[in-house]
């Protein structure tokens, strides 16, 4: 928690010797960065939810051969 607070804190420095634009740009990547959780969880939910019917469609001796590589 300590370790955890001291990396806050020198961010916190770091962008405070930012100019004001680069500090605009940095928020605008934590933002794209926040948005990008949901929707990969999205993703992944979403194949976990196609995987058991598409089984059939990967689990056949034609394409055997795949899974050995």
């Amino acid at each position: 928690m300590v370790t955890e607070r001291n990396h806050i804190r020198e961010l916190i420095d770091k962008l405070e010797a930012l100019p004001p634009e680069r500090i605009a740009e940095v928020e605008d990547f934590i933002d794209f960065l926040n948005s990008r959780s949901p929707d990969r969880r999205l993703t992944q939910a979403a194949g976990q939810v196609a995987e058991p019917s598409l089984a059939q469609v990967w689990d056949n001796p034609d394409d055997a051969v795949y899974d050995q590589l």
